[in-house]
């Protein structure tokens, strides 16, 4: 309908309606870590939002003693509220440096694309690890089943590629629908 959902480095998530910034957060998420880079950093819609509701958020999960990894939630909006808030992926990078971007975005086929950064050296070329990679999962979070390196010994089934090093954006080019 013309609003805009904005999240905030400290967990707030708020809706622009006309212009104006509604003073109530429509959600503040708990046990975000936000030091540094860290906090609540992206957000997309469901390619089926006007049938389900559902919004995803990703962050830097607090994993405790200053250590964090990149996250995923989903929850529904209904009315002014985030409802039925779950996390749905944790990556496997929890580490006590600054904070890895993790944007997301919603793919034409269907699948949600989640870029994790944090790879300082070779791990990003390491299947054993989601620090510099491309993620490509199910709108439940679990793997999509057809993705490149799914059943491949020594490599995470939801790895989408591979060898990125901190990735703080995604779109999709309007003609061809490939993700940059």
């Amino acid at each position: 309908n013309g609003d805009m959902l904005v999240t905030e480095k400290s967990g707030r998530v708020r809706i622009v309606r006309n212009g104006a910034v509604d003073p109530k957060p429509i959600a503040v998420l708990p046990g975000l870590y936000t030091q540094s880079t860290g906090g609540l950093q992206d957000i997309a819609l469901h390619p089926r939002f006007s049938d389900n509701r559902f919004v995803y958020l990703s962050y830097s999960k607090d994993m405790g003693g200053g250590r964090h990894t990149p996250a995923l939630m989903r929850g529904r909006l209904e009315g002014m509220s985030l409802v039925d808030l779950k996390e749905i992926f944790v990556a496997d990078t929890p580490g006590k440096g600054p904070a890895a971007q993790c944007p997301i975005i919603f793919g034409r086929d269907g699948y949600l694309y989640m870029a994790v950064g944090g790879a300082n050296d070779e791990i990003a070329q390491r299947g054993d690890s989601h620090q510099g990679k491309m993620l490509r999962l199910r709108d439940d979070g679990s793997p999509a089943p057809d993705n490149p390196f799914a059943g491949k010994p020594g490599f995470k089934p939801d790895i989408y590629s591979i060898g990125h090093r901190n990735m703080i954006g995604l779109t999709i080019h309007p003609t061809t629908g490939a993700i940059w």
